[in-house]
C-alpha cells in the first residue's frame, strides 16, 4: 500500500453500510437465533457487490468489501474459531461513565433497534484454534469477483483482520492462564486468516484500536506503563505472524473508538507513536479529521515515519453526519503534506469505518457514501496544489 509520486491516493478504513435486510440477519445470527444460511450468504454477496461498485463509482483507489457479511469488524472470528461462547462482561469507554448522561443519547441515536452491540461479544471458554479456512477463501473469492466485475484486480482490494489485541481484551478471557497466554493463542488463530488475505493478492489491514482505545476502556484503571507494555506486546506479535511478508502488504488502523463521545479520556497519539512505528506496517491510518485527534499529524511530523511507511490521515469524520467540504478536506490534506514535507508518502482516509458492526452507525448511510465522494474530490484538489507546486 503505497502513495503515488504525483497525486493522493484515496481510501477509507473498512467497514462500509450494510442493507437493512442483511443487517437484521447478522444480528439474529449474533443473538444465536435461527437464520437462513443460504439466503444470508446470496444477501451478503448482493451487499459485496453493491458496496464495490459504489467504491469503485465515486472513485476511491483502494477499497474492500465493505466487511459487509460480518456482524462487526472482530466478533465475527468468533463463527470462525473454537472456544469461544456465553457473552463477556466487557467494560464501557471511561468517557461514558464519566459523562452518564451521554451514554442514553448515544444509545437513541446510534443505535439500531436492531444491532450487533459490542458491549458483550462472546467470550474465550475454551482453547482458540481456526476452525478451517472455508469462510476467508469465500470472502476473497466473493471480493475477487465483485472486483472483476467492476474491472479492478485484487491488488486494488484491502481486506481486514482484527488485531489480537482487540480480541483478547473485549472478548473477555474464560480460559487461558493470563492475557498474554490468550493472546498468543489468539495470534496464531488470526494468522491464518492474515495468511489468506495475502496469499489472494489482497493488502491486509490490521484493525487495531486497542492501540489506542483500549488506554480508557481496558486499561483505564491500571497505570499507563502496563498499557504500552500491552501495546508493544501486541506489536511484537503481529510482526512475528507476518514476519517475511513485505511490508507495504500490510496496513494498520488504529483509532480511539468510532463513537461520538467526549473522548477527553484518549491517551494521546505521542503516547503510543513510538511503538506504533515499530509495527512493521508499510500503511499507518490514523484518525485526524475529528475535534479531538485533528491536531495530531503534528506528532508524526515531529517524530517521523518509518522508511517505507504511508501516512494514511483521517481526513473524514465517520460520526458526524456534516459532509466536509472538499476544500476542508483539501486544507487537512495540505496541511499533514506540509508538516511531513513529503507528499508523497499521503493518502486520504477516513478516521474509522462507517459502520463497525451492524447495525451501529452514527452516519446515515447516503451521507456516508457522499463523504467518502467529498473526500475523493478534496484529494484531487490538494493534489493540484501540492504537486501543482513542483511544476
Amino acid at each position: 500500500m503505497t502513495s503515488s509520486v504525483n497525486r493522493i491516493r484515496t481510501t477509507h478504513a473498512g467497514s462500509l453500510p450494510r442493507p437493512q435486510a442483511l443487517t437484521r440477519m447478522l444480528v439474529a445470527r449474533f443473538e444465536g437465533r435461527p437464520v437462513d444460511t443460504a439466503q444470508l450468504d446470496a444477501v451478503a454477496r448482493e451487499a459485496t457487490d453493491a458496496v464495490v461498485r459504489r467504491q469503485h463509482e465515486i472513485g476511491l483507489d483502494a477499497i474492500n468489501n465493505g466487511e459487509v457479511a460480518r456482524d462487526s469488524f472482530f466478533t465475527y472470528v468468533a463463527t470462525r474459531m473454537t472456544g469461544f461462547s456465553g457473552k463477556s462482561d466487557r467494560p464501557p469507554m471511561r468517557d461514558l461513565v464519566k459523562y452518564r448522561d451521554f451514554l442514553g443519547y448515544l444509545r437513541r441515536t446510534a443505535f439500531a433497534a436492531d444491532s450487533v452491540s459490542l458491549g458483550g461479544p462472546p467470550a474465550a471458554t475454551g482453547a482458540v484454534r481456526y476452525r478451517d479456512t472455508a469462510a476467508i477463501e469465500r470472502e476473497c473469492a466473493e471480493l475477487v469477483s465483485s472486483l472483476a466485475r467492476v474491472g479492478r484486480k485484487p491488488s486494488d482490494g484491502f481486506m481486514s483482520v482484527p488485531s489480537p489485541g482487540i480480541v483478547a481484551v473485549a472478548m473477555e478471557n474464560r480460559h487461558y492462564r493470563d492475557l498474554d497466554a490468550y493472546l498468543v493463542a489468539v495470534t496464531e488463530a488470526l494468522a491464518v486468516e492474515m495468511r489468506v488475505v495475502l496469499e489472494r493478492g489482497f493488502d491486509l489491514q490490521i484493525d487495531a484500536p486497542d492501540l489506542a482505545m483500549e488506554r480508557h476502556t481496558y486499561f483505564a484503571d491500571r497505570p499507563l506503563g502496563e498499557f504500552l507494555a500491552f501495546v508493544a506486546r501486541v506489536g511484537e506479535l503481529l510482526n512475528r505472524a507476518l514476519a517475511g511478508v513485505p511490508r507495504e502488504r500490510i496496513r494498520l488502523h488504529v483509532c480511539w473508538g468510532n463513537y461520538e463521545g467526549p473522548h477527553d479520556e484518549d491517551v494521546p497519539l505521542s503516547d503510543i507513536y513510538g511503538a506504533l512505528c515499530e509495527i512493521r506496517a508499510g500503511a499507518l491510518l490514523l484518525s485526524m479529521a475529528n475535534p479531538r485527534h485533528a491536531h495530531e499529524y503534528r506528532v508524526v511530523a515531529d517524530m517521523g515515519l518509518p522508511d517505507g511507511t504511508t501516512l494514511v490521515a483521517g481526513v473524514i469524520d465517520t460520526t458526524t453526519n456534516y459532509i466536509e467540504h472538499p476544500d476542508v478536506v483539501a486544507d487537512r490534506l495540505v496541511s499533514v503534506a506540509d508538516a511531513l514535507g513529503a507528499p508523497e508518502r499521503l493518502m486520504a482516509g477516513t478516521d474509522c469505518g462507517f459502520e463497525t458492526s451492524a447495525g451501529f452507525s452514527s452516519v446515515v448511510d447516503e451521507i456516508a457514501w457522499q463523504k467518502l465522494a467529498s473526500l475523493v474530490e478534496g484529494a484531487r484538489r490538494a493534489e493540484a496544489r501540492l504537486f501543482g507546486r513542483r511544476s
